[in-house]
């Protein structure tokens, strides 16, 4: 019996997407992030994430982080947090939808450590074409193909938690309100802080 060969990131996620959502729009969206840099784009310039693709792995991460967290029975039963598979998908597989098309690469010079010559070597900087802000801005992108319901909007919107720049009173209300919020907040750092790096 052979081995059959593993499917990629990319396969992996729109696997997922296609399986978990289906509301109206969400084809377009689809459409969208593959005409788009989403399946090469890093997920920052220096931190977690900071290669190609690494945005499209963190997205699949923080999908892993949060559906593990919602199978757990203490969530279920205990903080009453029952979202549905669509829910979880759009809320990690979207969250950093903002990171679109907001990286370039530009050039440096830095010195070989081998041969101890200068020489150009790339490095991702911010390009930011639509400056809206960082959850807000993903909500904003996705409203434009399909509707998000209040929950999964402030999740989305509030998933930086209190590392954010925002008001921590704000912050803290919000994600007191919203539950799922605090839940796509603490699946985001844990696949930012314990997964994932700067390099493959």
């Amino acid at each position: 019996m052979r081995n059959e060969p593993k499917s990629t990131d990319k396969e992996d996620f729109i696997g997922i997407y296609k399986e978990k959502i289906t509301r109206d729009g969400a084809d377009k969206l689809l459409e969208f992030l593959e005409k788009s840099d989403f399946f090469t784009a890093p997920a920052s310039t220096r931190y977690h994430g900071a290669y190609e693709g690494g945005l499209l792995r963190h997205s699949l991460n923080v999908y892993e982080c949060l559906t593990e967290y919602l199978s757990r029975e203490r969530v279920r039963q205990k903080y009453e947090l029952n979202v549905s598979e669509e829910t979880a998908a759009i809320v990690t597989l979207l969250h950093d939808i903002c990171k679109v098309n907001f990286y370039t690469i530009s050039m440096r010079n830095a010195k070989n450590e081998k041969t101890g010559q200068w020489e150009k070597v790339p490095y991702y900087s911010i390009n930011d074409k639509l400056p809206y802000g960082h959850g807000e801005k993903s909500v904003y992108m996705i409203s434009g193909f399909m509707r998000l319901t209040r929950e999964e909007a402030m999740a989305i919107r509030w998933h930086m938690g209190f590392s954010g720049i925002e008001d921590k009173n704000t912050i803290g209300k919000a994600l007191e309100m919203y539950p799922l919020a605090f839940a796509l907040s603490v699946a985001d750092m844990e696949a930012s802080y314990f997964l994932e790096g700067t390099e493959e």
